[in-house]
């Protein structure tokens, strides 16, 4: 049994309306985000910029601190390449089994690390909760420390091997719509289902004449 939504509720933004679920554009603006969470590893994300390349697509990637200590050069093409980042803890903490106390100080380790591998050139801005999971005083503590909190409008649910290739891309184009943030990972776990739902979304994207931008 599945406990996560594909399609966040207008419920859940205004009773959690100080996270961003998507981004308010006007109609005519039809934008999208997309972001990548759990990288940059060496199997999967060169595959992920490639594929956005050849669209000529930009991204924003939550990425572990761990993995960007393992995985530099990776870390460092990301940026490279134009791609937003933002914290995702470095080790992937459930904020909901951690206390304040060392869910804050694994989220400034990874910090520290994205500022060193980029050379100190980068201070981030945007943190994601891995699970999307974050308590109150674990959201404050950050929001106070600069950080705007990034959840999604829609979560392809590529993670999910119970969900078919076909049903991963049909949770993001089924929901797709102007202002949208679309949560894929660059992860082993992931790509069986991004490897199919990834180049299509941006076919789609394309075709019906999406942009998309970073956060």
């Amino acid at each position: 049994m599945k406990f996560y939504w594909i399609k966040t509720s207008w419920i859940v933004k205004q009773i959690f309306s100080h996270y961003t679920w998507d981004i308010s554009n006007v109609e005519k603006d039809k934008t999208v985000y997309l972001t990548f969470d759990d990288g940059p590893i060496p199997e999967i994300t060169p595959w992920v910029l490639t594929e956005l390349k050849k669209h000529q697509v930009q991204a924003t990637f939550f990425c572990i601190g761990d993995n960007i200590e393992k995985n530099p050069e990776v870390f460092q093409t990301i940026i490279s390449e134009g791609h937003a980042i933002g914290n995702h803890t470095y080790n992937h903490l459930n904020g909901w089994k951690t206390t304040t106390a060392s869910y804050l100080a694994n989220a400034t380790l990874c910090e520290e690390t994205i500022k060193k591998y980029s050379n100190y050139n980068l201070k981030p801005t945007l943190f994601r909760p891995p699970y999307g999971k974050i308590k109150a005083a674990q959201s404050r503590k950050l929001r106070a420390m600069g950080y705007t909190i990034i959840m999604w409008d829609i979560l392809s649910a590529d993670f999910d091997s119970n969900v078919s290739q076909e049903q991963c891309l049909e949770n993001v184009l089924s929901n797709i719509r102007p202002g949208s943030i679309l949560v894929f990972h660059d992860s082993l776990k992931a790509f069986k289902n991004l490897a199919y739902a990834l180049p299509k979304t941006l076919i789609y994207l394309k075709e019906n004449n999406f942009t998309c931008g970073v956060l």
